[in-house]
């Protein structure tokens, strides 16, 4: 652990063998130390002036802490989701990157730029979806299934995308696996089991689903949801793709963070019930101060629930972990060869696919609002 460390608290997540066997495995997750005042004030100082010297980037996720992506959006840096901070890193002219989100975001980066250094303010900031899919039972699994084509969520260790055919974001995984449906393709999907049931309602095709889900928004609930609509009757219900059916069933719109945010800049809808990692309400309330913003209710409160709608891989970053990496050069992303350029290959594939084929995204079946987007 680095000095950002506190006491680890332990969360369970849904983990697959390569038989397909599932079980509740255990991971842990800890917090940075909270910065108040005059001290607070300092090391956001110190971080802006180091960002200059050290010719750095500060790019952050929707569901990191607001003070960490005003930071980013008051330094040149960028606030967005995963796969379009891999992209303002690749094409921002800094030689060193601080990624502030979890660990495949940062991995992601590093494919993407492998030319760049690329930091993280905690390495060990993970993700259940990443956890639940570990690399050697995935080819294990693939290897006794090899008629299909593997398609993996963004939400993918490096040695994971390494494995497969394509890699896909919210916004573009519905016109791939129609795609390759329409090619005659059976498919063979990691490792979200909600977002691979929806894609799979929707197309039609043919896929065998890994069993892994998202802690944050496999707590979602239907029958409280319900609940909250009949309170707010004129609330437009906004639903991120990876929570349970019954969730995504009650939407109005169910789509990535970049869809969501959105949704409710051009809604005409005064109120929304947000179903995502209430990260994502700091920038909604930038973008859209006059709307009325609802967390959606999740199994429970406090120490009822395992992550009350916050992911608490995405609450290790901390400011003092970003003054650690720009000080001391700490929690720098390595992906080794050849698995960096094997992972390459399916993030290129899918980049391809959107660049050549717009008019199928815009095609997208209902659910989707049509935005660039992964977690």
């Amino acid at each position: 652990m680095n000095s950002t460390a506190s006491t680890p608290i332990s969360f369970d997540y849904p983990h697959q063998d390569a038989t397909g066997i599932t079980c509740t495995a255990q991971a842990w997750a800890k917090t940075p130390p909270h910065l108040e005042g005059a001290e607070k004030a300092a090391v956001i100082a110190r971080i802006k002036q180091l960002l200059v010297e050290k010719d750095a980037t500060l790019v952050a996720h929707y569901y990191v802490d607001g003070d960490i992506q005003d930071l980013a959006m008051q330094t040149g840096g960028f606030v967005a989701d995963s796969l379009e901070m891999a992209r303002f890193g690749k094409n921002h002219p800094t030689k060193n990157l601080i990624v502030a989100g979890v660990r495949f975001m940062g991995e992601t980066a590093k494919i993407l730029s492998p030319e760049k250094r690329v930091f993280m303010p905690d390495l060990d900031a993970t993700c259940s979806l990443d956890l639940g899919c570990d690399a050697a039972e995935f080819a294990a699994f693939r290897a006794a299934h090899p008629d299909r084509v593997t398609v993996v969520y963004a939400n993918t260790s490096a040695a994971v995308k390494a494995q497969s055919d394509w890699m896909v974001t919210s916004s573009c995984a519905l016109a791939i696996v129609h795609q390759l449906k329409l090619e005659g393709k059976k498919i063979l999907w990691a490792p979200d089991r909600h977002l691979g049931r929806y894609i799979q309602e929707q197309t039609g095709a043919d896929m065998l689903l890994w069993n892994g889900a998202c802690i944050v928004h496999d707590e979602f609930k239907a029958a409280e949801l319900e609940i909250l609509k009949a309170a707010h009757p004129n609330a437009m219900i906004l639903v991120h793709p990876e929570s349970p059916q019954g969730v995504v069933d009650l939407a109005d719109v169910v789509g990535s963070t970049s869809a969501m945010i959105k949704a409710v800049v051009d809604g005409t809808a005064t109120e929304y019930i947000v179903a995502t990692d209430k990260g994502i309400l700091h920038r909604m309330r930038q973008l859209a101060p006059n709307k009325k913003l609802i967390e959606a209710p999740t199994a429970g409160n406090s120490a009822t629930c395992k992550s009350c709608a916050h992911c608490p891989w995405m609450a290790m970053n901390g400011l003092q972990g970003i003054l650690d990496c720009l000080e001391n050069a700490s929690g720098e992303i390595f992906v080794p060869e050849p698995t960096r350029t094997e992972a390459l290959g399916c993030i290129e594939r899918m980049l391809d696919f959107t660049k050549n084929h717009p008019d199928l995204l815009a095609k997208a079946q209902h659910g989707f609002v049509k935005n660039i987007g992964a977690a």
